[in-house]
This record gives structure tokens, C-alpha cells and sequence, in this order.
């Protein structure tokens, strides 16, 4: 996730936990240089108790991976810490990214639980990217979430991102805005991310142009003649219905109409957004204009998006500020990097964590995640997590049932199976293409329409299921087992 900064690439290699150097050192000094070992990123639970999440930022991380490098200013900082020994430092000078990745493509419907980023490699470094990783994958994913709740809320109209002066920081703004587009926004105020990203940049004017002129009228009049192909006005300065409204209308007469042009929209940011738009949208038609678009903005999110098109509101296009690009409602993702598995002469070892927490324990060994499809409807009926070398034969009725209720089973028939991972680095070069944007929005639609209408519900959603399978499932039981009597005989 490289930036430009002051004209040059701003190397990003050392935003990363000051452990995961400590461990590095540590690693080295005592023969794990080139140990392998296995990470899986997943997740725990959807924000905003929703059904499922959306994977993005993919590509930001191929960008961080393929420009991994310690710079002189880096080892000089290292060593005036007087930590780290010379024969690392020496390492990390002549340091080469030689990791596999696997991830799931950007704009895929994801649950809790599973791997959605699956890392093996050089204990060093694959311990090392942990934080960029995280923190590309949660923000993004979480943005991408918080902006298909919202998009789905619209019920088809078009959602315009307009957060990028609330975000968190211009990278908050740049690739939230990114994340949105993937989420199904249809275009975004933040003119960069259409210059970077093709996503289109949207926005016509703000209070500030209305008040600067002796009356808005006067306003109104020169924006219409200045953009007469393009016009959409500002109505809530003063007053929406008697005033803002019918000097739109008068200028639309005066200045749009008779140049050849029809008026594009306008624009209400205050006020009782159901009410004001049904009494604009009479005088609209009244006036002749019934093709002219009426936009809603101002704190803005699913839940009052969805409600006040249920109470009637003629709106016809949403523009979203903060509530989408901070994910004011759950601003945190939480997605983790943990250990899974190593290898001890070409044998994989699987590792696992305990916690109190059930949630917290992990799920060990080199995985691989399935999606189960109908093949009637098309729908998605579960996802199971094998062993990685393990293969779903969909040609034969598949057993699945709950990991945690093994009571709760169901033999699947008609289904086919996909292997949701795809390899993104191999042995440190980059052998996967990203789609371009505009692709990854269309398969991100196209996925979510896999889903049933249950699993979407934005309260009390259906649980998708997250399976193991069976050998999954034993060697799990079997390493708590181990654990669970290693700790009796203590």
C-alpha cells in the first residue's frame, strides 16, 4: 500500500509492531531463520451484527509485498536502538520477500472464522507483515461491509461516498472511498480516487457558494449558467420549500431549459428529509420537472436510509458522509494474524491457540475454504474449511454439520464446490493480475446475490454456516485433547 510522498514513494516497510522485530531478532538469533511456517488472517464476528462481510484491500496488499524493503535510514534506526544484533541487522539489509500468499478475491462475500488470507513462509517474514496485512484487510473489509448495508438500504438508488473530510487520515479517505466503490457506491466526492482508481468523483456545490453571492437566486443563476448540461443546486441555504425549491425552478426556466438542457437534480441537506422531498418532488412535476433527480445527504446511514423510504420519502440518489466512511456505527473489523502451522522436514505441523474464550481458539493446520453452491439456484449453502489437502468431490453427497453442535448435520446433493482462496504470491513474486475496480464491483454484486434474502436481513440475519470438515474437525479435538491432558498431569 504504497503512497507518494513529497514527489517519492514513501516506503512503508517499517509501519509494522515494534515486537514483530523483536521477535525477527529473535527468530534469527537462535536458528529460526528459515524456519517455515503457516498464518491464516480471519475474522470473528461481522460488524454491525450483520450476515456476512465483504473481503477487500487485496490489492493494496500485493502493492506493500512487492515493494518490501529496509532502507539504510531503517538499519540505522534499528541499531541506535542497541537491540538487535549486527548479524540481523545485516539480514534486513539484503532483505527479500520469499513468502507464498493466498487470499480471497476483493468483493467476495466472507464470514467469520474462516481464512481469508492465508500466509506461509519464512518465519521472519511472515510474522513481519502482520500488522500491514491486518490493517489493510480490516479497514478495507470493514468499509466495503458498512457501504453494501447502506447501498442495500437505497433499494437500488444510487449511493454516493461523500466522507472523505470525516475520515481517518487522507489514507482513511483515499481507500475507504476505494472500499465503498467495491461495496457498491456508485461514485465518491473525493476527486483522487478518481484520478487513481477510475471511481467517479461527484459534487457540485456547498453552502458557502450560495452565501457568497448577494442572493441565492443570484447564486443559483450563475452555477446554471456556468453548467448548464450539469446542474444540480444546493435548495436548504435558507429555507428549502420557500425559497431554495422555487429559485430552482425559476432558474431550471431561465437558464437550463432555454439553453437545451434538462435540469440534472437538487440537493437537500437539512431538515426532515422524507417530508422536504415529497413537497419538492410536487413542485417539481407541478413546474414540469419530474425528470429532475432529488439528492438526499446529511448524516446519513442504512437504518435512516431504509426508514425514511419506508415513511415515502421521493428521494431519488443518497450522498453518505461519515456514518459510512468511519463505520461510525463499529468502527473496528478485527480481524487477526495467527500462527497455524509449521514445517519440520517437510512435514506439516499444525499449531493451535487456546483461550477460555471458545471464540478465540483457533483452527489449526494449512487450510483451504469451500463454498458450497446450489446448482439449481445458484444459492450459496455453506462454506467448510479442509485441510489443505483435502478435496470436496461434488459429485457425491457431502456430509456438513455444526463444529460446535455436531448433532446439527446435512447431507448436501446438487451442490458444486469452489475453492474460495487464490494464490497471490509464490515464493515471493506476485503471480496473481487484480481485476480492475469496476470488475471487482460487478463480482461483488454478483456474489452477494448468492446469498439468500435472510442471510442480508440488517437485523437478526440468518447464520450462515462456517463447517469443518471432518478431519479438520478431528485434528482439532485431538490437539485440545493433548493440551487438555498436559495440563492434568500438571
Amino acid at each position: 500500500m504504497a503512497r507518494i510522498h513529497c514527489g517519492e514513494r514513501l516506503n512503508l516497510t517499517m509501519l509494522t509492531d515494534f515486537y514483530e522485530l523483536t521477535m525477527a531478532n529473535g527468530y534469527f538469533n537462535n536458528g529460526f531463520k528459515d524456519k517455515i511456517a503457516y498464518f491464516d488472517v480471519f475474522f470473528r464476528s461481522v460488524p454491525d451484527n450483520g450476515g456476512y462481510a465483504i473481503m477487500a484491500g487485496v490489492e493494496q496488499v500485493i502493492d506493500y509485498l512487492e515493494n518490501l524493503r529496509f532502507e539504510e535510514e531503517d538499519i540505522n534506526y534499528l541499531k541506535s536502538r542497541k537491540m538487535f544484533s549486527e548479524d540481523f541487522l545485516e539480514y534486513l539489509r539484503n532483505f527479500k520477500f520469499s513468502c507464498d500468499v493466498w487470499a480471497i478475491p476483493e468483493g467476495t462475500p466472507i464470514f467469520p472464522g474462516e481464512p481469508i488470507v492465508t500466509v506461509r513462509g519464512p518465519i521472519i517474514q511472515a510474522q513481519f507483515i502482520e500488522t500491514m496485512v491486518l490493517l489493510t484487510i480490516n479497514h478495507q473489509s470493514l468499509i466495503a461491509t458498512k457501504a453494501n448495508r447502506i447501498v442495500r438500504a437505497a433499494q437500488g438508488r444510487p449511493v454516493m461516498e461523500f466522507g472523505s473530510r470525516r475520515a481517518q487520515g487522507y489514507d482513511g479517505a483515499i481507500y475507504g472511498a476505494r472500499a465503498a466503490y467495491i461495496g457498491g457506491c456508485t461514485g465518491t466526492a473525493c476527486t483522487i480516487t478518481d484520478r487513481d482508481f477510475g471511481i467517479p468523483a461527484v459534487g457540485t456545490m456547498a453552502h458557502s457558494w450560495i452565501q457568497m453571492f448577494s442572493s441565492e437566486l443570484e447564486a443559483f443563476r450563475v452555477y446554471a449558467r456556468m453548467y448548464p448540461y450539469d446542474c444540480t443546486l444546493l435548495v436548504d441555504t435558507y429555507n428549502v420549500l420557500k425559497s431554495g425549491v422555487p429559485n430552482a425552478i425559476k432558474v431550471f426556466n431561465e437558464e437550463i431549459v432555454p439553453r437545451g438542457y434538462r435540469p440534472k437534480g437538487i440537493r437537500i441537506d437539512s431538515g426532515d428529509i422524507t417530508y422536504l422531498s415529497r413537497e419538492a418532488r410536487k413542485m417539481l412535476d407541478e413546474a414540469g420537472f419530474p425528470d429532475c433527480k432529488i439528492v438526499a445527504s446529511n448524516s446519513l446511514d442504512e437504518y435512516i436510509i431504509r426508514d425514511i423510504l419506508m415513511q415515502g420519502a421521493k428521494v431519488d440518489s443518497f450522498g453518505v458522509g461519515e456514518r459510512l466512511i468511519t463505520s461510525k456505527s463499529e468502527p473496528v473489523f478485527g480481524g487477526v494474524y495467527k500462527l497455524v502451522a509449521v514445517e519440520e522436514k517437510d512435514r506439516i505441523i499444525p499449531k493451535i491457540k487456546i483461550s477460555e474464550n471458545p471464540e478465540k481458539i483457533t483452527n489449526p493446520g494449512f487450510k483451504k475454504v469451500w463454498r458450497l453452491f446450489d446448482r439449481k439456484s445458484g444459492k450459496a449453502i455453506a462454506d467448510v474449511i479442509t485441510l489443505a489437502d483435502e478435496v470436496i468431490d461434488d459429485n457425491e453427497p457431502y456430509e456438513i454439520f455444526d463444529p460446535e453442535h455436531t448433532w446439527k448435520r446435512k447431507v448436501v446433493t446438487g451442490f458444486y464446490a469452489r475453492n474460495l482462496q487464490v494464490q497471490i504470491f509464490d515464493k515471493g513474486k506476485c503471480v496473481y493480475k487484480s481485476p480492475n475496480l469496476k470488475e471487482i464491483r460487478d463480482y461483488c454484486a454478483q456474489q452477494i446475490d448468492t446469498l439468500w434474502d435472510e442471510v442480508k436481513r440488517f437485523e437478526n440475519p440468518h447464520k450462515y454456516y462456517v463447517d469443518l470438515s471432518k478431519p479438520l474437525w478431528t485434528l482439532k479435538k485431538k490437539l485440545l485433547h493433548a493440551h487438555y491432558i498436559e495440563w492434568a498431569v500438571r
